[in-house]
């Protein structure tokens, strides 16, 4: 757990920044030529979300959030989760679980409309931080999470540690190679089946989709010059391929960008391969601290790319790094024991070097 001196500015902070476009988190799947899948996503932030690695144990038992804060839907976990926290809570906001399920929690301003607490079941409902957590916990599949989304509902209700409502949605990902997208809107949760796997923020994912239609021509393969006037105009330099794809921050050009990088790379070999190469894609959406500034009452916010994370859906692991130490770390679930009585956490911090190099 972590201090009240590390987040007693929190509630501040997040009373403006909820309010702007923070949050520029996205999410892809690869997929191996033996079939083996990873998905990857980088976590982005303009403030520190003091995240561990959280061990939920099967069994545990979990009570949601309902309306007025009094208890809302509860559980006993069925499998046991690997994942990213926040402020030290026992959930996760991206996990991997036991049965090669995985799922995000992204942001998405401006068009998370969540249940009113007013109009539902308490025993069914959940807060929007919690809704991970529950779908981890509970299911194996897309399929079944798709089948129980009538079952439950998600509510408008304050972060204790921020003092406001977040805006999410969420994505899921299973061994089968299914994808889902979850998404509050006007008080439900509508789901997209997502042949992509391609994830980002607002707006809603159906949207990215009928974007997509904007860059039809965009290939990697290098173009034939053309003749202009008798004239013949070949490519400035190489890579023309994916001239006109957007490289900046926003959401939708990072869309298109993970949606170009996942679907045209040379397929790994193999799953451990495939790790290595959802690395390097990731980190073609690394926000340094600096290249996104927020300014806010004559002061100046930066995002940057707190955690990334890979999982691996056939080998049963869980990678991450941080913005402090880009080396992979890994938990592997084959060799976790998730018959604790509760949550485990595990600290981020570590210490980098660089290895040095010298000749006899």
């Amino acid at each position: 757990m972590h201090s009240l001196k590390k987040i007693i500015f929190l509630p501040i902070l997040a009373l403006t920044f909820f309010c702007q476009a923070v949050g520029a988190c996205t999410s892809f799947q690869l997929v191996a030529a033996d079939g083996s899948r990873v998905y990857a996503r980088t976590m982005e932030f303009q403030f520190p979300l003091y995240s561990d690695v959280v061990i939920m144990p099967r069994n545990f038992h979990f009570v949601a959030t309902g309306p007025n804060n009094q208890p809302g839907a509860s559980w006993n976990g069925k499998y046991g989760v690997v994942g990213m926290n926040g402020f030290g809570k026992p959930l996760v906001i991206d996990g991997l679980n036991e049965k090669g399920l995985a799922g995000g929690i992204l942001y998405f301003p401006d068009h998370a409309v969540y249940a009113n607490p007013k109009d539902v079941d308490a025993k069914k409902s959940m807060a929007p931080w919690e809704f991970m957590s529950w779908a981890l916990m509970n299911f194996a599949s897309v399929a079944q999470i798709k089948s129980a989304l009538n079952d439950v509902s998600v509510i408008n209700i304050v972060q204790p540690d921020l003092k406001v409502v977040p805006p999410f949605h969420y994505v899921f990902h299973d061994a089968s190679g299914a994808v889902l997208v979850v998404e509050p809107i006007k008080g439900k949760l509508v789901a997209y089946d997502n042949p992509y796997g391609v994830m980002t923020n607002s707006p809603p994912f159906d949207w990215h989709v009928n974007n997509l239609g904007n860059y039809v021509k965009l290939s990697p393969v290098e173009p034939d010059p053309i003749k202009v006037f008798g004239q013949s105009v070949s490519p400035i330099s190489t890579g023309a391929g994916f001239l006109g794809m957007p490289g900046d921050s926003t959401s939708p050009s990072r869309f298109i960008r993970a949606l170009a990088y996942s679907s045209t790379i040379t397929p790994a070999k193999s799953a451990d391969q495939n790790v290595r190469l959802a690395e390097h894609v990731l980190h073609n959406f690394d926000i340094p601290i600096g290249s996104i500034r927020t300014p806010i009452n004559k002061k100046t916010f930066m995002e940057l790319t707190q955690w990334s994370v890979i999982s691996d859906l056939k080998n049963m692991r869980f990678y991450f790094s941080t913005y402090d130490y880009q080396p992979l770390r890994m938990v592997d679930l084959n060799r976790t024991n998730f018959d604790k009585s509760a949550p485990t956490f595990i600290s981020l911090k570590s210490k980098y070097s660089i290895e040095t190099l010298t000749t006899q």
